[in-house]
């Protein structure tokens, strides 16, 4: 295996891709998003749902996170990768940053969404149920924690690449 990766886990909107990408540049490391390679595999996520069901998508979802691992570099999981008990294990190996988001900001960031596990009933309310029902595994799983929720994003970047690079944050 190479070097630990640093892994960004957190819920749904938080920002991981975004500030994944942000953070590799500064690192000057490869980024990879287990969403993305899922998409890029097998098509998109609420197909993949829709044709064949959530659990078929997380055993997609957990090869995609374990070549993310494999590679190093920052990767980005899906907000559900972490319920995959293989997962949870590998992550004892890694650097592991929770982004949080409040559930006033996700609001904007989720509208419209064709997030599969938002479809039924208000996404904002499906959010903070999915967002409860996690959240003690994040925490769990996580070395660090910053929010997204306020600022400009780059400071949570900077923050996170203080940190990565063991300086005080």
């Amino acid at each position: 295996m190479s070097a630990p990766a640093l892994v960004l886990i957190g819920p749904m909107g938080a920002g991981k891709s975004s500030v994944g990408r942000r953070v590799a540049k500064a690192l000057g490391t490869s980024f990879y998003d287990s969403d993305a390679a899922v998409v890029r595999a097998h098509g998109p996520i609420e197909a993949i749902f829709v044709d064949h069901g959530e659990e078929h998508f997380r055993e997609l979802e957990r090869d995609a996170v374990q070549t993310g691992l494999d590679q190093g570099g920052v990767v980005a999981l899906g907000g559900g990768a972490i319920l995959h008990p293989d997962t949870q294990a590998a992550l004892a190996a890694h650097r592991v940053v929770l982004l949080t988001v409040s559930p006033r900001i996700v609001a904007s960031r989720i509208g419209g969404t064709a997030r599969p596990l938002l479809q039924d009933g208000d996404a904002v309310t499906r959010w903070n149920e999915v967002y409860a029902s996690r959240r003690a595994l994040y925490e769990r799983l996580a070395d660090v924690t910053f929010d997204t929720s306020t600022g400009p994003l780059q400071a949570v970047v900077d923050a996170i690449v203080t940190w990565a690079r063991g300086e005080s944050t």
